[in-house]
């Protein structure tokens, strides 16, 4: 009886959680569905049930499309350096803010390097698109003043990049940083009084308490990154590049933009966005175990 009454009670909070469910059955699971037009020569004008079915065939297309190998390592290059650099800055950040003394300067700068954040890729494009610029751009004026020559950092395959991990990090690590702030308000500040007892500088404190002390969320965040790999960003990309650095950002996702809705190739689109969604699945069951394995990290 008070198994059933227990249960009962519980009865609201499930009631809250249905029209997520809902959302996420509709915007989710239905279009699913659609997975079948990667097996089609879809026609638009024939539907999802009049086109005819052709196997694998879009699937041998997209094997033997001509640049797709390049594709898959631009944006594993792409999402591992984000990944990596992603990791390190905030964790250094969140390091530095914790040594400033003034609360009231700590949290302007917080708020500033977080800002960010708040921005779109579209606004953010536009303005890095004026700040980059070989001709007027501060960064390539400012560099002149060095003797250096204007950089084509949106339009060079070797700049390219870099460029787009660079300019992540810095919309991103502010954010970023409030988790590892976090991690340093729950560390006890009795162990850095006996470290400083001992003889520890500030130095060897954040060395032997600080960062020891923040290693299980760093384990956690790094491990579950992992699903992120073939997320090289296409927001950003699809903003930032063009035709000439095709060969160095083309990643996953514009090349589904561009074969889908450019192209009109609805199979072969569909079939390349399957693959990346099933290598992704694959990611992210690891790096959810890895966490589970390392950081005892789980979801239910």
């Amino acid at each position: 009886m008070a198994q059933f009454a227990r249960k009962f009670r519980q009865i609201p909070l499930h009631l809250m959680l249905l029209p997520g469910v809902i959302l996420v059955f509709i915007y989710s699971y239905l279009p699913m569905a659609g997975i079948a037009i990667g097996f089609q020569k879809f026609m638009p004008s024939k539907g999802m049930f009049g086109s005819k079915w052709t196997g694998l065939d879009n699937l041998h297309y997209m094997l033997n499309m001509p640049g797709i190998g390049r594709v898959v390592f631009n944006t594993i290059y792409i999402a591992s350096m984000k990944i990596a650099l992603g990791q390190i800055f905030p964790i250094v950040i969140a390091l530095l803010l914790n040594e400033i003394v003034r609360q009231k300067f700590k949290k302007i700068v917080q708020t500033l390097i977080y800002l960010p954040h708040f921005l779109s890729w579209i606004i953010l494009g536009g303005i890095l698109v004026d700040i980059l610029s070989p001709g007027q751009g501060i960064v390539n004026q400012f560099l002149g003043l060095f003797g250096v020559k204007p950089i084509y950092f949106l339009g060079d395959n070797d700049w390219f990049p870099y460029t787009l991990v660079v300019t992540d990090i810095w919309k991103e690590f502010g954010f970023n940083t409030i988790v590892y702030l976090a991690a340093l308000t729950a560390i006890n500040p009795s162990l850095y009084e006996a470290a400083y007892m001992d003889g520890a500088g500030r130095w060897k404190q954040t060395w032997h308490v600080t960062l020891p002390g923040m290693m299980p969320i760093i384990v956690l965040l790094a491990t579950l990154s992992l699903g992120n790999v073939l997320n090289a960003g296409f927001d950003q990309v699809f903003n930032l590049y063009g035709p000439a650095v095709y060969e160095s950002g083309d990643i996953i996702d514009t090349l589904v933009y561009r074969t889908g809705l450019v192209d009109m190739q609805y199979g072969v689109a569909t079939i390349v966005g399957l693959f990346k969604s099933v290598v992704s699945l694959i990611l992210i069951s690891v790096s959810y175990w890895t966490a589970y394995r390392f950081a005892n990290y789980r979801i239910f």
